[in-house]
C-alpha cells in the first residue's frame, strides 16, 4: 500500500532559485486572511484576546480585579499564551494578536514544504494539495495554540528525519518534545504519531511495531501530566450525546469553511487522492501511516478532551494533511502541478473575500464601545442561526468591551479546573454560551427573558437580523446592520415615605 522509492526523485527535480521563490510566496499567502482583516474572523478570537488582556494586566486595573481572576498555571496548551507578552509589549496586544493569526498559517504551509523536501529533496504535488487543509476548522474557530502546535510538530518532524543517525537527536528531543506539548498537547500527540509511523515504516515488518513504540522515547515525558490533564475537571474527557452522529457530522464537516459544496469537493479529493496514489504504489509510508492512524483516533478520541473541545474533529483535518503530504508524485507537467494547487487557491480567495467584508463589519459594530462607560457589565446575546453552514463569525465580539472598556461580559471561557481565567465572587454566574441564542432560518430572536441581562447595564446584540424585542427598560444607543447596543434604564426603587412629623413629636407611651 504504502512504497516510497528513492528513485523517483531524480535531480532534475529540484526547485530553481524561482521556483523556491514561489514556494516562499505561497507560505506568504496562506497569511493572507490576517493581513487583509484588522479584526480576525475568528470565532474565538476575541476571547483568547480578552483573556490575554486580562492575564498582562495581571489585577492592576480596578474594573478587571473586580470581575476577573487569573490564575497561571503550567499545562498542555499555552502556546500563544506565554508568547504573547512581549509581543504586546512591542506592538499592542491587538495588533500582536493578529502578528500571530498571520504567521501561524504561514507557519503551517512552511512546514507542509520543509517536510516534502526533508524526505524526497524536491517538491512534488503531496505538499500542493496538503495547503486546502490549512485554513481547516481548527483555524477558523480560532483554535491558536493547537495550530501553532501543529506548525512546530511538522518542523520537528523534519528536524527528526534530518538528524537520522546523530547521536544528539534522542537528548534534543526530550526538551523539543516537552516544548511542543507545553505548547498545545494535541501538537505533541501529533508529532509522536508522526515519528511512530515514520519508525514503523521504516521497519517493514508488523513483529517490529515495538521497536517503532520504543523509538519514540524522547517524546514520552510529558505523558503523565496529559493523564492528569484530562481528569482534572468534569467532562474533561467525554463524548458528549449521541457520538456516533457527531462523529458522522464531524467527518462531513471536517474542512467546513463557507461554501459548503467547495469544501465538500475539497474532502473527497483528499480521500480520493491518497486511495488513488495507493493504487498506483505512489503512497508514502514515511507520511502514510501517521496520516491514517490521525483519522482512525478521530472515531477513537472523544470530543472534549484535557478541557479542549473538538479533539477528535483537528485530527480529521490533520490526517487529510498527512496522507496528501505523504502522495510521492513529482509530475513532469506543471499543469497537474497547479491543478493540485487550486483548492488551497480557492478555499483561501473566499477565506480573504469574508473576512475583509466581515472585518469592515466588525469596525462598525465597535464604534458601541465609544457609548459603554469602563467597567460596565454588559450581557451579550449572540443570534446563531441552526443548520447554517457556514463558520459563526459573532459569537466572542463581546470580549472586545473587555479588552477596551474592561468592561463584564458574558461570553468569556472560563470554566474552573479548565482555565486559568475565571471570575471573581463578586461578578456575573454566566459565562459561555450564555450569549447563544439559536434560531431558525429567517427567525429573529426575542430578547425580553434573555437572562443575562437581568443584571447588566448594556444588552449588545449581534446577528443577521434585529432583534424583535429588547428586554424591558433597554433603549437603543448604537446600532448597525448586524448589531445592537441598548443601556437598560430601570425604574427607581421606591422607599418607603417617611411618617409624619406630628407622629413623630407625640410621646412615647402614646405611640
Amino acid at each position: 500500500m504504502f512504497a516510497p522509492d528513492p528513485a523517483r526523485n531524480p535531480a532534475h527535480f529540484r526547485p530553481t532559485r524561482l521556483q523556491w521563490v514561489l514556494i516562499a510566496l505561497l507560505c506568504v499567502a496562506a497569511g493572507l486572511p490576517g493581513i487583509l482583516a484588522r479584526y480576525p474572523q475568528m470565532t474565538d478570537y476575541p476571547a483568547h484576546l480578552a483573556r490575554w488582556y486580562i492575564m498582562i494586566d495581571d489585577g492592576r486595573t480596578a474594573d478587571l480585579a473586580r470581575y476577573y481572576a487569573f490564575k497561571w498555571a503550567w499545562s498542555g496548551n499555552l502556546g500563544v499564551d506565554i508568547l504573547i507578552r512581549p509581543f504586546a509589549a512591542l506592538f499592542g496586544l491587538e495588533t500582536a494578536g493578529r502578528l500571530f493569526v498571520i504567521a501561524i498559517p504561514m507557519l503551517l504551509a512552511a512546514g507542509l514544504f520543509t517536510v516534502e523536501w526533508t524526505l524526497r529533496r524536491r517538491i512534488g504535488i503531496g505538499p500542493l494539495l496538503a495547503l486546502a487543509t490549512v485554513w481547516s476548522p481548527a483555524l477558523l474557530m480560532g483554535f491558536l495554540n493547537f495550530e501553532l502546535a501543529l506548525a512546530a510538530a511538522l518542523l520537528a518532524f523534519a528536524l527528526w528525519v534530518k538528524m537520522e543517525g546523530s547521536r544528539y537527536r534522542e537528548p534534543l528531543f526530550v526538551p523539543l518534545g516537552a516544548l511542543i506539548w507545553l505548547c498545545h498537547q494535541s501538537g505533541w500527540g501529533v508529532l509522536g504519531v508522526m515519528v511512530f509511523g515514520y519508525e514503523w515504516s521504516r521497519q517493514s515488518s508488523w513483529k517490529d511495531l515495538g521497536r517503532a513504540v520504543v523509538a519514540t522515547w524522547p517524546l514520552w515525558l510529558p505523558f503523565l501530566p496529559t493523564l492528569l490533564a484530562s481528569q482534572q475537571a468534569h467532562g474533561s474527557f467525554d463524548y458528549g450525546p449521541n457520538p456516533l452522529k457527531v462523529k458522522w457530522l464531524f467527518w462531513k464537516e471536517s474542512l467546513r469553511d463557507r461554501v459548503r459544496y467547495i469544501d465538500y469537493a475539497t474532502t473527497v479529493l483528499l480521500i480520493a487522492a491518497p486511495l488513488a496514489a495507493a493504487w498506483f504504489r505512489r503512497m508514502d509510508g514515511r507520511l502514510g501511516w501517521a496520516g491514517l492512524i490521525h483519522l482512525l483516533l478521530s472515531l477513537v478520541v472523544p470530543r472534549h478532551l484535557g478541557g479542549g473541545d473538538l479533539a477528535d474533529l483537528r485530527l480529521i483535518a490533520v490526517g487529510l494533511m498527512l496522507l496528501a503530504l505523504a502522495i510521492d508524485w513529482r509530475p513532469r507537467q506543471w499543469l497537474l502541478m497547479w491543478l493540485a494547487f487550486a483548492p488551497f487557491a480557492i478555499r483561501l480567495a473566499i477565506t480573504s473575500a469574508v473576512w475583509t467584508v466581515h472585518s469592515a463589519n466588525v469596525e462598525k459594530m465597535m464604534g458601541a464601545l465609544d457609548y459603554i462607560p469602563r467597567g460596565a457589565k454588559v450581557a451579550v446575546a449572540v443570534r446563531e442561526e441552526i443548520s447554517l453552514w457556514a463558520q459563526p463569525l459573532y459569537g466572542h465580539l463581546g470580549c472586545y468591551a473587555t479588552v477596551r472598556r474592561d468592561a463584564l461580559v458574558n461570553n468569556h471561557f472560563a470554566i474552573p479546573g479548565v482555565h486559568m481565567l475565571t471570575l471573581t465572587p463578586e461578578a456575573w454566574k454566566w459565562v459561555d454560551p450564555s450569549q447563544r441564542i439559536f434560531a431558525g432560518a429567517g427567525q429573529r430572536v426575542d430578547l425580553t427573558k434573555f437572562k443575562p441581562a437581568q443584571d447588566a447595564d448594556y444588552v449588545w446584540y449581534f446577528g443577521k437580523y434585529q432583534p424583535e424585542r429588547l428586554p424591558e427598560g433597554a433603549r437603543v444607543v448604537y446600532r448597525t446592520k448586524h448589531s445592537v447596543l441598548a443601556q437598560i434604564v430601570r425604574p427607581p426603587v421606591a422607599v418607603p415615605a417617611a411618617p409624619p412629623a406630628a407622629i413623630l413629636a407625640k410621646p412615647a407611651q402614646d405611640r
